[in-house]
């Protein structure tokens, strides 16, 4: 046998590193060992930045040349939430009729330790007689503010020389059964802040004071219909979720001074952060009177159009599994908005069932499937490129 590590075996020891955002707990460095094991470079950075913590990521290479094949990823989980709701310790990694139970089973340490293990065959098989690069991408910051992550390692990488041409990120992308869906991009998140400013009065005398409340009602009546655009070719129509309302008035014979409202709208590419403020003030100007509108976008909406990588991927899929997977832009955010600047980025990792809950587990089947996926990714992408 060689010194490729088993992806059932990897996931089980990462997973038993509590490395809930931005702890690291020892999972880098297992890692780390595991990749050096088959030859790779591995380099452990840490960044830094006021206000918030600093943030341990792993850049591995093997290889010298291109094309530079990325496999990206991050090691940092949500919390467990109240442990006393788990039928096992959430960190002890155990089996179960099948089953890899633990925080971050699912989000996603099964795919690193499939992604180490896939490489690590890869390179061994062929003994390094291969034309190009193998890398992996790990950050320990994709859970909290994505600051000190994958962000900044592309930067170092720019940096000191580092190109990376395609790239897989082994978020949970399947719904229902493993293979079932890779993302070829992501919808756009938009968060807004909606302050309404008017006069407090007394309820009687409604004519004396200016009631915020009615004009927060009329600007919203747009982001209630929902109707931003009908979709494209490769993205469902935009949707608006309303989070809070509130005014803050415990007494019912007052009318409040002022009224805020909550939103976040996920939208595809037919709009920008800069087009959906504009959309929205349009509309809330029409209403008039005095208001504030703060927003943060966390990402515009990306696409990598169907070709060579997503390709190798849904072909890799049929090879080892027998089925074609959707092409999907659903769901929330990932790393993989800012991977899109420096190269195609596809998403495929494992299902994605019970990732963030309490009783996170994945098939230990479908672990030793995923790993074989991604190992033939890497004999279709580097098929024509011998050494």
């Amino acid at each position: 046998m060689g010194n490729a590590p088993d992806s059932v075996t990897l996931a089980r020891d990462l997973i038993r590193c509590a490395s809930v955002t931005p702890a690291d707990a020892g999972a880098l460095n297992l890692l780390t060992k595991a990749l050096e094991a088959v030859g790779f470079r591995c380099q452990l950075l840490t960044f830094s930045e006021d206000g918030t913590p600093d943030v341990d990521n792993l850049y591995a290479r093997w290889g010298e040349g291109g094309p530079n094949f990325c496999f990206a990823g991050h090691t940092d989980v949500v919390p467990t939430g109240d442990v006393k709701g788990w039928s096992v310790d959430p960190f002890a990694a155990e089996i179960r009729d099948g089953n890899l139970y633990g925080r971050g089973a699912s989000d996603m340490k099964s795919a690193i330790a499939a992604f180490a293990s896939a490489a690590g065959a890869f390179i061994e098989e062929r003994q390094g007689e291969f034309q190009g690069s193998i890398s992996l991408l790990i950050t320990g910051d994709e859970e909290g503010p994505s600051i000190n992550g994958t962000a900044k390692v592309l930067e170092w990488m720019v940096e000191n020389g580092e190109t990376i041409d395609a790239c897989v990120v082994g978020e949970p992308t399947c719904p229902q059964e493993l293979g079932d869906m890779i993302k070829i991009g992501r919808r756009g998140s938009f968060s807004g802040w909606l302050t309404v400013k008017g006069t407090q009065g007394h309820t009687a005398y409604p004519h004396l004071a200016d009631n915020p409340i009615n004009r927060m009602m009329r600007m919203l009546e747009p982001l209630v219909a929902g109707e931003m655009d009908t979709g494209t070719e490769h993205f469902q129509p935009s949707t608006i979720a309303l989070s809070s309302v509130d005014v803050g008035n415990p007494a019912n014979n007052v009318i409040p001074g002022e009224a805020r409202a909550a939103f976040n709208i996920r939208f595809n590419d037919l709009h920008t952060a800069e087009s959906i403020e504009a959309w929205l003030r349009e509309r809330f100007d029409a209403v008039g009177g005095d208001y504030e509108l703060r927003f943060a976008c966390s990402s515009n909406a990306f696409v990598t159009p169907p070709g060579e990588l997503s390709e190798a991927v849904a072909g890799a899929i049929d090879a080892v599994l027998g089925r074609r997977p959707e092409f999907s832009t659903t769901g929330g955010t990932s790393d993989a908005r800012f991977i899109r600047k420096y190269c195609p980025v596809v998403e495929f990792g494992i299902v994605g069932q019970t990732m963030h809950k309490v009783d996170e587990h994945v098939s230990v089947g479908d672990i030793e499937s995923l790993t074989s996926i991604y190992r033939e990714v890497l004999e279709r992408f580097f098929a024509t490129r011998a050494a």
